[in-house]
């Protein structure tokens, strides 16, 4: 990766003896073995890793990042290199963007309030034929994340992608500043974090702090059909992905098999993903887009889908007793990317009962009420059963009984008594969607019902 020698040039003020050895790893947790590794303390609310760093030692750690105002530890090593910094965190941030400039890749930058991780996927795949690349491994898209994707990859990285997630107005102009992307995908503006944003407005302004860190000559790449993104259009290098014909890639002809989705762009292009929805071909379409700006040849593009790996919990099919087929879309939630999965099951054929197992949404404050309750819109034949379990979902099992529908729907707080309700429907004609905000720990049910 890098030296301590090179280090010296990022940190100025430092303890202990400049060599040339090389630093195998970055670490913010001291329970991970690190030989040759850089110990990074960060201080969080309930614990403080610069406690941890003599366990960090006795892990391999050959150095460290250390606040200033901290005492070290008499017991520490004198051959341990330390650099001082002001802010560990801070200094992470500086560290990963120094070795960014170092490396030099192609950077894709990738937001968006559904979708990130899925078009990541299907992004890293597209650059993997081509070019070497190292991309986001889980949900490492945060202010310590993303640094650690940048300061994990390998010298001779040709292109990285870079997934960037937010809670908060700010946070992605932080990401987008360290990582400084070639390309920037919006994959679109939902309802995620309205509690703290207050409207999609103000969420599409925040994802729109990707625009912050945008090279020069960088390409910036949207769902074109999103009203909040209009006031993009006619700006310069912007790339619409989507299915009005006034998209530069227009999607047709989608068609949503058992395994696979199959569309059409511009008219002339095929393309089958192994992900199943609508809304996972116009994020496909975002990927294509970058393929193609990276003169990768469309037949590569096609070929790579069929490569793909999928990171689990995202629309994940799984058999289940008796030969049912559960799907696990239940990594997180919002309205938009709710209705997208329900959508997909309606679609689906050869299922004489289609059940929907719908968990609370997560952070929409003053939004939540109307938000689960907008998500019975797209409840209808052929959809059999609703069952919600949690607290707020409630608003989706009342809303579906007052449409006045022939569709069973009833609302659980207990987990057993969900389950024993979900048992008659365990037979090889039934598919069970499981969809839910990531605090609600559906795969506790899931795992209930597997073989």
């Amino acid at each position: 990766m890098f030296t301590v020698n090179w280090l010296t040039h990022v940190f100025l003020d430092y303890k202990g003896s400049v060599n040339q050895q090389t630093i195998h790893g970055v670490y913010t947790d001291s329970r991970t073995e690190m030989t040759n590794g850089l110990f990074v303390p960060i201080s969080g609310e309930n614990f403080d890793g610069h406690d941890y760093v003599l366990q960090a030692v006795d892990n391999g750690a050959i150095a460290v990042l250390w606040s200033k105002q901290k005492e070290l530890p008499e017991a520490l090593s004198s051959s341990l290199m330390v650099f001082y910094v002001e802010d560990t965190l801070a200094a992470l941030q500086k560290l990963a963007t120094a070795y960014r400039e170092k490396i030099n890749p192609v950077v894709i930058g990738i937001t968006g309030s559904n979708g990130k991780t899925s078009t990541k996927d299907m992004v890293a795949a597209i650059m993997q034929t081509t070019y070497r690349t190292h991309y986001t491994q889980g949900n490492l898209n945060n202010h310590i994340g993303v640094p650690l994707t940048i300061l994990s990859m390998k010298p001779d990285t040709e292109v990285l992608v870079v997934e960037m997630g937010m809670n908060h107005a700010g946070e992605i102009k932080v990401l987008t500043n360290i990582a400084k992307p070639d390309y920037a995908i919006i994959t679109n503006v939902g309802e995620s974090h309205i509690e703290f944003l207050g409207s999609r407005e103000n969420i599409a302004k925040a994802k729109l702090e990707i625009l912050l860190g945008l090279s020069d000559k960088g390409a910036f790449i949207i769902d074109g059909d999103e009203p909040l993104l209009q006031h993009c259009h006619g700006q310069k290098r912007l790339i619409t992905c989507g299915f009005a014909e006034h998209n530069i890639y227009q999607i047709t002809k989608v068609h949503i098999q058992d395994n696979a989705t199959s569309f059409i762009i511009n008219k002339a292009t095929p393309y089958t993903i192994p992900f199943l929805g609508k809304h996972h071909a116009k994020n496909a379409t975002l990927a294509i887009s970058v393929g193609i700006c990276m003169n990768i040849d469309v037949e590569q593009i096609q070929l790579a889908f069929y490569h793909i790996q999928k990171t689990g919990m995202r629309f994940e099919k799984i058999k289940g007793k008796n030969g049912v087929t559960l799907i696990n879309d239940a990594y997180n939630a919002s309205a938009t990317s709710m209705k997208a999965a329900i959508e997909v099951i309606k679609q689906l054929e050869d299922y004489s009962e289609k059940i929907l197992v719908l968990g609370d949404i997560l952070e929409l404050g003053a939004h939540t009420e109307a938000i689960h309750r907008s998500v019975a819109t797209v409840i209808e034949n052929p959809i059999t059963n609703v069952y919600t379990y949690g607290e707020a979902s409630k608003y989706i099992t009342d809303a579906v009984i007052e449409q006045g529908s022939n569709i069973s729907a009833a609302h659980y707080t207990n987990k057993a008594e969900l389950l024993h309700d979900i048992k008659p429907h365990l037979h090889e004609e039934a598919i069970i969607l499981f969809k839910a905000s990531r605090g609600l720990k559906f795969e506790s049910i899931l795992a209930e019902l597997k073989r």
